[in-house]
C-alpha cells in the first residue's frame, strides 16, 4: 500500500492540489508557496520588527507580546521557522506566534534568519544563535524572565531549535527550559526507512527535496568530511544535557525514523521527552490543513506544552 493511499480522508483534497516543491528546478517558485495572505492581527497581541546585530551584520526578528502587559517579567520563547533551511520567512507563522503569546502568556521572538543556498551552514545556526542571545542580554528591554526560556521550531526550523540546544550545552548558555523541535529535519544521511518511503512529487516533503536541501545547507563537502552535530543534530555522540523536549510527526513524513530514533536517543540520555506520532498524516499536515481534526489535535497539543513548560 502506497503511502498516498494511507492519507487520511479530511487531508486529502488539500494534499492532491499541493504542487510539490522543486527546489533545484525553481527554488524561487517554491519559496512563493509559504507566503500566504497576511492574517488579520489579534488585538490581544503586539507585535514589533527590529534589527538585531549578528554574525554578518544586521537581521530581523519579530517580537510578539501580550497587548496588555504589566511590569510582570513574562517567560519567552525563541521560534524558528520551516522551510528545509532555504525556504520561509517570519511572517508566515504570525498566527502561530499570536496562539503561543496567548496560551503561554509569554513574548515570542521570531527570527529570520539566512537561507541556504545563499548562505550556507554555518550562517542560520549562526543567526539563531545570536538571536537567542540577543532576547537573553535584552531581557530588562523584553521584560523577560531568564529562568523561563524556550526555543521552538517546526520542520528546518525544528532541525535548527535541535542544533541550537546542541549549541547551547556546548558553549554553556543561554540556559533553557525547554525545546521544542516539531517534525524535525536533522540527519542528512537518508538511509531510514521513512526517507525511502516517501517518494510523491505532490507530498509536502519527498527523498528528492531533503537530498537537495541538504545539499544547498551544507555545501561543499567531500563524502568523509567531518559534519558538525550543529549542523545535523542527528550526527552529535551524545545528547546528554539538553533541556526537557516535545516533538511529534506523521507517520507518513519522511522525517519519521529520525524523529523517532532522536526521541530514543534523548529518553536514553536521561531527558524527559513527550512524543506524539500521527497515523495517516503527511509532513507539516497542521499548518497544510489546519482546519482538520487531526490538525487541530496536534496543533493544540504543542501549543499546550509550550503553555505548560513556560508556567510550570
Amino acid at each position: 500500500m502506497n503511502s498516498e493511499s494511507r492519507v487520511l480522508p479530511e487531508l486529502r483534497p488539500v494534499l492532491a492540489q499541493f504542487p510539490g516543491f522543486q527546489l533545484e528546478e525553481n527554488l524561487e517558485l517554491s519559496r512563493s508557496y509559504l507566503s500566504g495572505p497576511p492574517i488579520e492581527k489579534s488585538e490581544h497581541v503586539h507585535t514589533t520588527s527590529r534589527m538585531i546585530p549578528s554574525v554578518a551584520g544586521e537581521i530581523l526578528v519579530k517580537v510578539y507580546e501580550p497587548a496588555q502587559r504589566t511590569d510582570a517579567k513574562l517567560p519567552a520563547m525563541l521560534w524558528i521557522h520551516g522551510g528545509g533551511y532555504v525556504m520561509g520567512h517570519p511572517d508566515m507563522d504570525d498566527a502561530l506566534c499570536e496562539r503561543f503569546v496567548q496560551a503561554a502568556k509569554c513574548v515570542v521572538v521570531s527570527v529570520d534568519y539566512r537561507l541556504a543556498p545563499e548562505h550556507p551552514y554555518p550562517a542560520a545556526i549562526d543567526d539563531c544563535y545570536a538571536s537567542l542571545t540577543w532576547m537573553t542580554g535584552e531581557a530588562e528591554l523584553l521584560g523577560i524572565d531568564l529562568d523561563r526560556i524556550a526555543i521552538a521550531g517546526a520542520s528546518g526550523g525544528g532541525g535548527l531549535t535541535a542544533a541550537l540546544a546542541l549549541m547551547v550545552r556546548d558553549k554553556g548558555g543561554p540556559a533553557l527550559v525547554f525545546q521544542m523541535p516539531l517534525y524535525p529535519m536533522i540527519d542528512d544521511r537518508n538511509i531510514t526507512a521513512s526517507s525511502h518511503e516517501i517518494t510523491a512529487d505532490n507530498t509536502t516533503w519527498n527523498r528528492t527535496n531533503n537530498l537537495a536541501a541538504w545539499n544547498m545547507y551544507l555545501g561543499d563537502r567531500t563524502e568523509d568530511s567531518e559534519v558538525s552535530p550543529h549542523a545535523v543534530p542527528s550526527r552529535a555522540e551524545s545528547l546528554a544535557g539538553l533541556p526537557p523536549t516535545y516533538t511529534c510527526v506523521g507517520q507518513l513524513d519522511l522525517f519519521r525514523d529520525e524523529t523517532i530514533e532522536y526521541v530514543a536517543r534523548l529518553a536514553q540520555a536521561g531527558i524527559d521527552v513527550e512524543f506524539h506520532l500521527y497515523p495517516g498524516t503527511f509532513h507539516s499536515f497542521e499548518g497544510m490543513v489546519p482546519q482538520a481534526e487531526v490538525s487541530q489535535r496536534a496543533s493544540q497539543s504543542y501549543v499546550d506544552a509550550i503553555a505548560r513548560a513556560l508556567n510550570p
